[in-house]
C-alpha cells in the first residue's frame, strides 16, 4: 500500500470510526456487529483503495460498506422473527438517523448517551464510549484507567451484554432524564478530549481529530442543555487547552513545556471564546469542577508570558478543585502549582506524600513531576532516578524523548 493511501486509511480511521460504528449500531442495534463490520470496512479500504483510488468522501464509503456488510450478515442469519429485523435494516438509509424525542439526530451524541446509561458503572460508561466512539484499543483504554488490559476487556464485554439484555435504548435522553446523565456524559467528553490532547500510546502526543470531535460534541451538548453551567465550563476548558495545541510540540515532534511555549502560536480566538463561555457559566453561580479547571486554564492562557502567570491564584483554584474532586491526579497538579507559588520544596513534600500513598502507581507523570522538582532544587542524582522511573512508564515517543533530554541535563 502506498504511503498516500496508507495515510488516507489512517486518517479515515481517526476521523470516521465513531461515525461508522454509531451509524451501524443505530441501524442494527448490535454493538459487536457494528464494530466487526466497521473493522471489515477498513480492511476492505486497505484492499481496494490502492487499486481503485481513495474515495472522494471516505467516511461515506466506509459507512456504506460497513452497513452493507451488516445487512449481508443479518440476511444470511435471518429466519422467522429475524426477518423483521432484517427488513428494518434494508429499509434504512445512509442518512443521519431520525430525530428522537430529544430533538437530536447526531448518532455520535446518541451513542454517548446510550453508553452513559445509569445502569452502567461510571468507569464502564467512559470506557465503552472510548472504545465505540473513538476507536481506542482496549490497551489504550486500560492505560487511561491504570488497570490491566484483561480487566478492561472484561468490563467492555459485560457492558455490551448489559445493554443488550436490559434493552437500553439508543437515544439522547428526553429532557426530564438529562440531569441524571449529565455528569457521566461530561466525563466521557473530557476523557475523549484528553486522549486526543495527550495520547496514551504511539508516536503522536496529540491526536487532533479526537480533540476536535470532543469539542464538536461539547458544542452540541451546550446547545442541548443551555442552562447547565458545567457543560459550558467543559467546553471552555477544552477550547482553552486546545488553543495551545500548535505550541505543545515543535517542528521535530519534541514536547515543549508550557513555560517555553511560543505564545504567538496560541489560538487567541479560541482563548477568547473559552473565556467568554467560562464567564457565562460562572454568572449562573453554580460552580463545578469543570468551571474551576477552566478558570485554571484561563489563568495560563491569558498570561502574556510564563513569568506573569498567577501561580498563587492557580494554587488556590486547585485547592477548591481538590475539595470537589479528591483525586490523586488533582493532588499532583496542585503540588505543581504550590511548587510554583511557594517554592519547589513545598511541592516536593506533597509529591512525596502522594508517592507513599501508592495511589498513582504506574502513572508516569508522578515520577516525572518529582524529577522536575528535584532538578529545580539541585538534587541531580535523585532527579535522574526519578526521570528513569518516568521513562519506564511513559508510553508516547514524544514524551520519552522529552524525559531523555531532561535526564541528560541532570547527568551531564
Amino acid at each position: 500500500m502506498s504511503s498516500a493511501v496508507d495515510a488516507a486509511v489512517a486518517g479515515a480511521f481517526r476521523d470516521e470510526w465513531g461515525r461508522v460504528v454509531a451509524t451501524v449500531i443505530r441501524v442494527t442495534g448490535d454493538w459487536d456487529l457494528a464494530e466487526e463490520c466497521a473493522q471489515d470496512a477498513f480492511a476492505q479500504a486497505i484492499e481496494r483503495w490502492p487499486r481503485d483510488g481513495v474515495p472522494r468522501n471516505p467516511g461515506a464509503w466506509l459507512t456504506t460498506t460497513a452497513r452493507n456488510r451488516a445487512v449481508d450478515r443479518l440476511r444470511r442469519a435471518a429466519t422467522g422473527q429475524l426477518k423483521v429485523h432484517e427488513a428494518a435494516v434494508l429499509s434504512s438509509s445512509d442518512e443521519p438517523g431520525d430525530v428522537d424525542d430529544s430533538g437530536v439526530s447526531d448518532d455520535r451524541l446518541r451513542l454517548i448517551f446510550t453508553c452513559c446509561h445509569p445502569a452502567l458503572s461510571p468507569e464502564t460508561r467512559v470506557a465503552l464510549t472510548l472504545r465505540t466512539l473513538a476507536g481506542l484499543t482496549t490497551s489504550e483504554i486500560a492505560r487511561a484507567f491504570l488497570v490491566p488490559e484483561q480487566t478492561m476487556a472484561q468490563r467492555l464485554v459485560r457492558a455490551k451484554r448489559k445493554i443488550r439484555n436490559a434493552g437500553i435504548p439508543y437515544r439522547v435522553s428526553p429532557a426530564h432524564l438529562l440531569p441524571e446523565r449529565t455528569a457521566a456524559v461530561l466525563a466521557v467528553l473530557y476523557l475523549l478530549f484528553n486522549e486526543g490532547y495527550a495520547a496514551t500510546e504511539g508516536s503522536d502526543l496529540v491526536r487532533r481529530q479526537l480533540c476536535a470531535e470532543a469539542i464538536r460534541l461539547g458544542r452540541l451538548l451546550v446547545a442541548l442543555m443551555p442552562d447547565e453551567p458545567e457543560a459550558r465550563g467543559l467546553l471552555a476548558l477544552m477550547l482553552l487547552h486546545d488553543a495551545r495545541r500548535a505550541a505543545r510540540v515543535d517542528a521535530r515532534g519534541e514536547v515543549v513545556s508550557l513555560e517555553h511555549q511560543d505564545r504567538t502560536l496560541w489560538d487567541r480566538q479560541a482563548i477568547a471564546e473559552g473565556v467568554e463561555l467560562l464567564d457565562a457559566a460562572l454568572r449562573r453561580e453554580r460552580p463545578g469542577p469543570y468551571q474551576v479547571q477552566a478558570a485554571i486554564a484561563a489563568c495560563h492562557a491569558t498570561a502574556p508570558d510564563a513569568a506573569s502567570t498567577d501561580w498563587v491564584e492557580i494554587a488556590g483554584l486547585y485547592g477548591r478543585l481538590a475539595a470537589m474532586v479528591p483525586s490523586p491526579v488533582v493532588a499532583l497538579n496542585r503540588a505543581v502549582a504550590v511548587a510554583m507559588a511557594d517554592g519547589p520544596d513545598a511541592g516536593l513534600a506533597m509529591v512525596d506524600e502522594l508517592e507513599r500513598s501508592g495511589r498513582l502507581a504506574g502513572y508516569h507523570l508522578l515520577p516525572a513531576t518529582k524529577a522536575d522538582l528535584l532538578r529545580r532544587v539541585g538534587r541531580g542524582d535523585e532527579a535522574a532516578v526519578a526521570y528513569r522511573a518516568a521513562l519506564e512508564l511513559a508510553a508516547t515517543d514524544s514524551e520519552q524523548r522529552y524525559l531523555r533530554r531532561r535526564l541528560a541535563e541532570v547527568t551531564a
